[in-house]
């Protein structure tokens, strides 16, 4: 738990299921503590693809849950995974791209999801082209975009408003395929794992954050960290040579808050309150792509620049890990439960995956 769930001397409310995939949370005596604690008897239980107790390593939460998908995305195929939770609950830590954890590679120990796939990224292509000689080549380059007040910021390239209250940042739009391009954004080239780090350190610096009641270091922005990988791969008596081309989006979305709780006034307030309404739209479109007898209706990508620009990524061509961070913490049972129900109608979404060769 935080430190300021223990020091309000809250109960854990969250019980992982020995042997299994499911959570259970509630069900337990309430510890008096925060407005949630009435929610405290009822018991509600949950399935998912995997669960991780609050004490498991960052290391088990890699090689069990993202190191699949890292291998997907060397295959030639396209990833996401979406850090989802309310303020607070460890989602930047857990992806790694917080300014004291993007460490050098050698320190494994707190080391977070991207800085570990990077790692693996780099890996593979060495020994690939130790493998193959020259006639393999590939390509990394890196994006690093923030949504703050639906307005779209490049944090590789930040640029002021002009005079007239406009600016020739970031746009999405749809190209001929039905694809979703991002136009006005800066796409670095990098050729080693440090100098990744090096180029993510610098958009983190550039990312909005904010103090509440509950989070000291808030992300008051949603991030999308974005590696592209092209690959020259040679022919091989079982296969002709193939372009691959795949994108890797890390995305850390900002916590879903209450107002009443983070006790927000002016900018701050405006801030969680554009945070929220991302989050609903985001939640509108998982709920329309998860319900079965609402497959064949409207999905409204459109009501957010958030889910325009995900929109590859839930029910498009990318294979997608929703990662739900959660509060054991009786104080915030009712955000707990909010987090597990939204990630329980994701995990009813499917994608239509295809390898992207040129």
């Amino acid at each position: 738990m935080a430190a300021k769930e223990l020091l309000a001397n809250s109960s854990e409310c969250v019980e992982v299921i020995p042997g299994t995939q499911q959570i259970v949370v509630g069900g337990g005596p309430s510890s008096g503590v925060g407005t949630d604690t009435f929610y405290s008897f009822s018991s509600k239980s949950f399935t998912f693809d995997h669960v991780f107790e609050s004490r498991a390593l960052q290391q088990s939460v890699y090689e069990q849950a993202v190191a699949p998908l890292v291998d997907r995305f060397l295959e030639g195929f396209n990833a996401t995974i979406l850090a989802y939770g309310q303020t607070g609950s460890g989602k930047t830590y857990s992806m790694g791209i917080a300014l004291d954890s993007i460490n050098a590679l050698e320190d494994s120990a707190n080391q977070g999801i991207v800085p570990r796939a990077i790692d693996n990224i780099f890996r593979y292509l060495t020994e690939s082209k130790r493998k193959m000689g020259d006639s393999f080549k590939h390509h990394v380059t890196v994006s690093f975009l923030e949504l703050y007040n639906e307005e779209l910021v490049d944090l590789l390239n930040p640029r002021p408003r002009s005079a007239s209250g406009t600016h020739s940042g970031p746009s999405i739009r749809e190209d001929g395929s039905g694809k979703i391009v991002w136009y006005n954004v800066l796409e670095e080239p990098v050729t080693s794992p440090e100098e990744l780090l090096n180029v993510l350190q610098r958009g983190t610096l550039c990312r909005t954050t904010g103090s509440t009641d509950m989070n000291a270091s808030s992300s008051r922005s949603h991030a999308i960290f974005t590696v592209t990988l092209r690959q020259d791969i040679p022919a091989t008596s079982d296969l002709p040579d193939r372009k691959l081309i795949s994108k890797f989006h890390f995305v850390d979305l900002a916590g879903s808050e209450r107002l009443k709780r983070t006790n927000a006034e002016g900018d701050r307030k405006k801030e969680g309150i554009s945070i929220n309404q991302g989050l609903l739209a985001l939640g509108n479109v998982i709920s329309a792509l998860g319900d079965e007898t609402r497959r064949s209706s409207h999905v409204p990508y459109r009501d957010s620049k958030l889910t325009r620009m995900l929109q590859d990524s839930l029910g498009g061509n990318s294979q997608t890990l929703m990662l739900a961070c959660i509060s054991p913490s009786d104080m915030n049972y009712g955000e707990t439960v909010n987090t597990l129900h939204y990630a329980n109608r994701a995990r009813n979404i499917k994608n239509r995956v295809l390898i992207n060769q040129e």
